[in-house]
């Protein structure tokens, strides 16, 4: 059973954040046998700087043990299928990751371990999920640090849960709240995967209904409340739907049955007991002077470490 979270909480989506840092930092930045170390060096600044910004008592890089699991492709066998590099009979499916990139992420774990920082992944479940079961756990606010919209249907006010993602590095961080969420999409927080699964979504493979876009998908929810309410008027003769749009949601019903278990994030996943707390020193020093040594980490961990100390 996972320890009780107290204090501000701060999750990083590491996969999101390590593309982020991947393709905001120069391949330049490399490693004394020129490796490129781009990824592991910006996901130290970007921690650092959240870490400087935001004052977590507690910190979780929450990982993809899986990030295409069998459950969801049972359900929606496109889900993520555009992604899939190498499929494997057992365990997850090779992701398509750039050539340069894959090698650096066993180092940032590596980093991670050595910093002390809690590192989280669940066998047959995605970051998200992961994200979503300490969500639903915390006792207190919950800071989600992503660049995957699909963590917006986390964000609830009456907990202090929102999601800081970002528009620019990390420095310039969108802090989503439900007033955010209602003022771009109609919806709040509770509201956001059914808006997500009725508008669909190409880059995880889900086909949504066809011809409800996202001004629609906020139309139905706003007049209806929520996806049962919109199946319920379907079967309505009464309710305010268009004959396209009823015969749509109509044919779609097989995809709707389905889609909220898909989108919907997990909060039941088995979490690991670990040490949340943010370290203010690195657990092992001399493995992370190594690790400092051979990748050339530099200013970047010096950075940290000094945040983390402070």
């Amino acid at each position: 059973m996972m320890r009780c979270v107290t204090g501000r909480l701060m999750l990083l989506d590491t996969a999101s954040l390590y593309f982020r840092a991947y393709f905001g930092v120069p391949d330049s930045v490399k490693a004394p046998d020129g490796s490129p170390v781009n990824a592991v060096r910006g996901l130290l600044d970007f921690i650092d700087r959240l870490v400087k910004d935001h004052r977590p008592d507690q910190l979780v890089a929450c990982m993809d043990a899986d990030w295409r699991p069998a459950w969801r492709v049972e359900l929606i066998p496109s889900y993520k299928a555009h992604r899939v590099a190498a499929e494997r009979p057992a365990g997850p499916d090779v992701e398509e990751v750039p050539d340069t990139l894959s090698p650096q992420v066993p180092v940032i774990e590596a980093v991670l371990d050595a910093l002390g920082i809690a590192r989280v992944g669940v066998p047959e479940y995605e970051a998200d999920d992961v994200i979503g079961t300490f969500t639903a756990r915390a006792d207190g606010p919950v800071d989600i640090v992503t660049g995957d919209r699909d963590l917006y249907q986390l964000v609830d006010d009456a907990r202090g849960v929102r999601v800081l993602y970002p528009l620019k590095g990390v420095g310039t961080l969108q802090l989503t709240d439900e007033a955010l969420l209602r003022e771009k999409y109609g919806v709040d927080g509770r509201g956001y995967a059914d808006l997500a699964l009725l508008r669909g979504d190409p880059s995880d493979g889900l086909p949504g209904v066809p011809g409800v876009g996202e001004k629609t998908a906020a139309k139905l929810l706003a007049q209806f409340g929520d996806l049962a309410g919109i199946l319920a008027a379907v079967d309505d003769p009464g309710a305010k739907l268009t004959p396209a749009q009823r015969r749509r949601l109509d044919e779609a019903r097989p995809y709707l049955a389905v889609a909220p278990k898909v989108v919907r994030v997990a909060d039941d996943v088995p979490l690991p007991d670990v040490p949340t707390a943010l370290p203010h020193g690195p657990r092992d020093p001399r493995l992370l002077d190594e690790l400092a040594t051979r990748w050339g980490l530099g200013g970047s961990l010096q950075r940290l470490l000094t945040t983390l100390g402070a």
